[in-house]
């Protein structure tokens, strides 16, 4: 049998998921849709329904993409989870990444299940543009994409340091 302990990250997928949803619990029932509080120069928490993808994207296109994001969630969720059932135990910045990936997932796949909308409140703007509105879940995948690219591009490699950490241990090899 494989060795799939690093499904033990699967409570960053749940840590994630339980921070987002309660997140976008707190903002839908302490602030009126499209209401703006200042937090600091640069950052408002705006509460927004973002019936698109990323960035809105298709938001406006009639509604099927509701079923066909959430369709795809599911998809991408089972891929991940299957992904890092088959990870290596030196592998764990890659089961990271894919942990904060699924948790994101799910996240974002509960808001669509349940409202046929994502919630978004987080509004990052310089002057009059804005970046736009998203939530935890989408900081979760976006963190774990940049992990995933991180490690694929070998800037760390767990073998390196333990060598550098005992040198003489390694001399041998």
């Amino acid at each position: 049998m494989r060795d799939s302990n690093m499904l033990k990250w699967l409570w960053l997928s749940l840590l994630t998921v339980i921070l987002d949803q309660g997140s976008k619990l707190a903002i839908s029932s302490s602030m009126q849709l499209y209401q703006s509080i200042q937090i600091m120069p640069y950052f408002n928490l705006t509460y927004v329904h973002n019936t698109g993808a990323a960035f809105s994207f298709l938001s406006e296109a009639g509604g099927w993409q509701r079923w066909f994001f959430a369709g795809l969630a599911l998809v991408i969720s089972a891929v991940i989870a299957v992904w890092l059932a088959r990870l290596k135990p030196r592998e764990t910045l890659l089961a990271v990444a894919l942990s904060l990936i699924l948790g994101g997932a799910i996240g974002n796949l509960i808001d669509r299940l349940a409202y046929g909308y994502v919630i978004d409140f987080l509004d990052v703007y310089y002057q009059t543009w804005h970046w736009p509105a998203f939530n935890i879940a989408d900081s979760a995948i976006t963190l774990g994409v940049i992990l995933m690219l991180v490690e694929s591009f070998g800037f760390w490699k767990p073998e390196d340091a333990s060598k550098k950490l005992d040198p003489e241990k390694h001399s041998e090899e």
